[in-house]
């Protein structure tokens, strides 16, 4: 079958890259794969509707997208998107890699992830500082929540890690069935995928670590109800932003009893820890 290839670059990526993923999904495009300034969607070239396509990036807000569209000739799919899906080395320390791959005897941890449309491969950059982190964190016996978890490689690294109960909350029906299916095929016993949202938490239970991995305004939006299931002297890794966007994190953090400890920056976005004083 033929297809066409279509490259967005968008400016700023976050939130703009999710919104148009799940929009460009409505009119067709099969598969997407995220680049540091934006992503490529694929749709049969028979499926695509220009015009449609103009509405979405005329609609999309206050951004500023170029695209260009490529017709890649029929050929063997699968032996393609196997050639230029690479698997991920985290510092030595954790190896994300597809059914196509093999394990990496030398990572501590191997996590096995179906890379279909939900964020979360470790090839974007605030994945990856997220994992860098989580390196650093103590996890075992602890009662973890990954908000925005994507495909869950969060979530399951943090089980890995030895998390005694893990929550992984997206607002994504995509992201939730690809959760379920990674959760399972990383033989994960204590996490419990939640199709929602904020809205999902609930007073009565506590974490002592949560993950966010969204985007700013989410983040600035929903942080006061991460905070509020947050046990004293727990931590929040937040990530999905920019570098100037740190003081504005940090003012909504910090107004919620959070003391900044530390970032991380890689390609300009960065990954925030905080603790609950």
């Amino acid at each position: 079958m033929e297809y066409a290839e279509i490259t967005l670059k968008i400016e700023p990526v976050m939130p703009f890259s999710d919104i148009l993923m799940y929009e460009m999904g409505e009119i067709g495009c099969e598969s997407f794969v995220t680049t540091d300034d934006g992503f490529k969607a694929y749709i049969p070239s028979s499926d695509l509707n220009t015009d449609a396509l103009n509405d979405i990036l005329a609609n999309a807000g206050e951004c500023n997208i170029q695209y260009d569209i490529n017709i890649i000739p029929d050929q063997n799919w699968n032996a393609v998107w196997e050639s230029t899906h690479e698997p991920v080395l985290v510092d030595d320390f954790c190896w994300v890699y597809a059914p196509f791959h093999g394990t990496n005897a030398n990572a501590k941890y191997n996590i096995l992830i179906e890379p279909k449309m939900s964020f979360g491969t470790a090839h974007h950059a605030t994945t990856y500082m997220m994992i860098s982190l989580l390196r650093d964190e103590d996890i075992t016996n602890k009662t973890v929540l990954d908000m925005g978890s994507g495909t869950a490689v969060l979530a399951i690294l943090a089980e890995m890690r030895g998390a005694k109960y893990v929550e992984a909350i997206d607002n994504d029906e995509w992201a939730y069935n690809n959760a379920l299916e990674n959760i399972e095929n990383n033989n994960c016993k204590n996490i419990k995928a939640i199709l929602g949202d904020a809205s999902a938490l609930t007073a009565d239970k506590k974490f002592q670590l949560i993950i966010a991995n969204i985007n700013r305004n989410i983040l600035l939006r929903d942080m006061k109800h991460y905070i509020a299931v947050l046990e004293q002297g727990g931590t929040l890794l937040l990530s999905g932003f920019y570098e100037h966007d740190i003081p504005a994190i940090r003012q909504e953090a910090e107004s919620n009893g959070m003391k900044f400890e530390t970032y991380k920056e890689r390609n300009e976005w960065v990954a925030c820890k905080f603790t609950k004083q």
